[in-house]
């Protein structure tokens, strides 16, 4: 195993990785969920604990002391070395780039941080995430192709796509996506992936609606047979149960609902009708979204033929 500074703070997606270090700090937010405007910290801080609360996935009821502890950490190790702990799918590369981001804007520089990022790994067929290796796998990481120490370019990346993620329109979003860097090599896909959550221009729908919908037009007669079998169909799985689910009951109490709930998971009528892009879920039911920071009132749609997310009306 590569030997880090005994001082250097580990950061890493969540409780579930037993990262093998002396100072860990676990990063817990959904950033694909909810509103990320381009504000200071402390803004953001707010913003973000304030969206948790509302959506009732603050379950350690910590609210904005977590946010307000976890930035005091990441900020008192700005003189030492910074390990990231980290996988491939968006939930993970999004908090990679804010982290990124942060670091950049208390001016740590790059080559005093290092980043452990997979994908795969060997001999598991479908890798769901660093919380599936065990210790001494986990150690051998920095030793392998997985672990890099950061340049200024990444940094730099990082930073240009933290504010495109945070800008108020998407054009940045697919400048991202077309990006190619060995250090964040899994950024660009990231932000493809992402780009897709935006209302299609066939349905209305984003990619996971339309999974969801697929998977119970398909026989899921329960929302978490229906979030099983959606997220099988993730390269990179990366939406938890609580966020599909929620997903669900939008669609299920919409104005014109797209789903019925009892006695068990059905398309209603018109839920056939869009997934079968002969009705379209937007022009149906609005869209009052956000995504990043963009505040999605149906001005932007993914393009299914051009596979670019373009301006709609």
């Amino acid at each position: 195993m590569t030997e880090f500074d005994p001082t250097a703070l580990h950061v890493s997606n969540g409780d579930a990785t037993d990262v093998p270090a002396e100072q860990v700090l676990y990063w817990r937010d959904s950033l694909h969920e909810g509103p990320v405007p381009a504000v200071g910290p402390e803004e953001l801080r707010r913003v973000r604990a304030d969206f948790l609360v509302e959506s009732g996935v603050d379950d350690r009821a910590e609210g904005l002391a977590m946010f307000a502890e976890r930035d005091q950490t990441l900020e008192a190790a700005k003189d030492r070395e910074y390990v990231l702990w980290f996988e491939a799918d968006l939930y993970d590369q999004l908090q990679i780039i804010q982290i990124l981001d942060r670091l950049a804007g208390l001016g740590v520089p790059a080559e005093r941080i290092t980043l452990i990022c997979i994908g795969e790994y060997p001999g598991i067929a479908r890798f769901g995430g660093l919380g599936e290796l065990t210790a001494a796998q986990l150690r051998e990481l920095p030793a392998t192709n997985a672990c890099a120490r950061l340049t200024p370019a990444a940094l730099e990346l990082a930073q240009v796509a933290w504010a495109a993620f945070c800008a108020p329109t998407p054009e940045g979003v697919a400048a991202t996506a077309a990006t190619r860097n060995g250090e964040l090599r899994f950024l660009g896909e990231a932000f493809d992936r992402l780009s897709r959550e935006y209302p299609s221009t066939r349905d209305g729908l984003s990619l996971t609606e339309r999974r969801v919908l697929a998977a119970i037009a398909g026989g899921a007669e329960d929302a978490g047979t229906a979030f099983v079998r959606a997220a099988a169909r993730e390269t990179r799985p990366y939406l938890g149960d609580t966020w599909c689910f929620a997903m669900m009951e939008r669609m299920a109490r919409a104005t014109v609902p797209l789903l019925e709930a009892a006695p068990s998971l059905r398309l209603t009528p018109a839920g056939a009708e869009v997934l079968a892009g002969r009705a379209d879920h937007v022009t149906l039911n609005g869209i009052d979204r956000w995504i990043g920071g963009v505040h999605l009132r149906g001005d932007w749609r993914w393009d299914e033929g051009m596979e670019t997310l373009v301006r709609s009306g």
